[in-house]
């Protein structure tokens, strides 16, 4: 049976969000879709069938992590990482150029690539836009992330335009030493920090490259997030209508409601899976403590509109007893709810839109968000 080719098509659309699926040589994914973060080659706490309950659809990779650890090519001897890690679904991996450029001292960056050492061992490795594209193809990433420099922020004007340019320079090679297939993917990164003209420059010069899906890098490392926003409403009008477009490493659900709002399908993100191990709770009614003292006595789960196994088996009380008693199962549960959460929001967003009735929809999401917890009485 021929693959078909990678593509997104668009069922909806409310002023800027977008409802659609992504074809892929891996199984079909709708959007807006969140990707949990499986780093090296596990959702941490979670078993893979743990995370399909949740109904996420797609998971997220590094290739800086598993070319240290357990390295690529063992990978691609065993099957890939998709059999590795026992996940038939898409598998999108992050290029690992935003691990490297966060050694600081550990790596040395050049016009051709980047020399580092392992924070594992301190031993000595080198990645270039070649090296990570073919890792990714020994890893079987059904979307492969070009090889871009993340520069530490803040930044001046002159570093961020000077990295955005090297960004798309590495982003052509990328896309040379693609091994295009049938239902895969390769993605162009948009850089230039908050400078419009930057953007704009990038977006133009990936869309020269051509990509089969484009992502946003170098937001949601510390700025405000009306910043964040304001250069998605910039951005986003530039690029290409009929391909996906993701929102690296973002975020909370309010970051990424309000950025599916201005046009972005696709998001990843460690909050949710860091959360769960260590005691916070996403919910209908914003974050939970489990750790809090309020909770030693309460019978009611969580989140009394979640049927994971964490809500709908065990109760507040139970929950803190294990996260005060340092069970394992503490974090493995609230991890699993924490996911179960952002897909479920993730489905709310994609109906309304689908419904035309996203406004309303959201501003319900946000003042339950802000209203904080339930009463005893509610």
């Amino acid at each position: 049976m021929t693959q078909p080719k990678f593509h997104w098509t668009k069922q909806a659309q409310h002023h800027n969000a977008r409802a659609g699926t992504l074809h892929t040589a891996h199984g079909d994914v709708q959007t807006p879709t969140f990707m949990p973060v499986g780093t090296v080659g596990t959702v941490k706490a979670m078993t893979m069938d743990a995370v399909r309950s949740t109904g996420a659809g797609i998971i997220l990779g590094n290739t800086y992590h598993l070319m240290l650890r357990p390295g690529a090519e063992l990978v691609h001897e065993l099957g890939g990482l998709h059999k590795f890690m026992d996940w038939s679904g898409p598998i999108l991996t992050d290029s690992g150029g935003f691990q490297v450029m966060s050694l600081g001292d550990l790596r040395k960056l050049d016009e051709d690539g980047v020399t580092f050492r392992s924070h594992i061992d301190g031993s000595a490795h080198r990645l270039t836009p070649e090296s990570s594209t073919d890792i990714q193809y020994l890893l079987d990433a059904t979307i492969t992330m070009c090889f871009d420099e993340c520069p530490a922020l803040p930044a001046t004007y002159e570093t961020i335009a000077k990295s955005m340019r090297m960004s798309m320079r590495w982003a052509e090679r990328s896309r040379k030493q693609f091994k295009n297939r049938p239902g895969y993917a390769q993605f162009g990164i948009v850089q230039g920090g908050i400078e419009p003209d930057l953007r704009a420059e990038s977006v133009e010069a990936l869309t020269n490259i051509g990509f089969e899906g484009y992502a946003i890098g170098g937001l949601a490392v510390g700025e405000p997030q009306e910043q964040m926003f304001s250069t998605l409403d910039f951005t986003t009008h530039l690029m290409p209508t009929d391909k996906p477009r993701y929102l690296m490493g973002v975020g909370t659900p309010d970051d990424m409601l309000g950025a599916i709002e201005r046009g972005i399908d696709m998001f990843d993100c460690v909050m949710p899976t860091r959360a769960g191990r260590t005691g916070r709770a996403y919910t209908s009614r914003g974050t939970l403590n489990m750790k809090n003292a309020c909770h030693i006595h309460d019978p009611r789960p969580i989140d009394p509109e979640c049927d994971c196994p964490a809500c709908s088996k065990h109760s507040r009380a139970y929950m803190t007893h294990l996260f005060r008693a340092k069970e394992i199962l503490g974090a493995m549960l609230l991890t699993w709810h924490n996911i179960a959460y952002y897909q479920r929001v993730m489905r709310t967003i994609r109906q309304a839109i689908i419904e035309d009735d996203l406004t309303e929809v959201a501003a319900g999401l946000r003042a339950n968000w802000i209203k904080g917890d339930w009463s005893v009485d509610e």
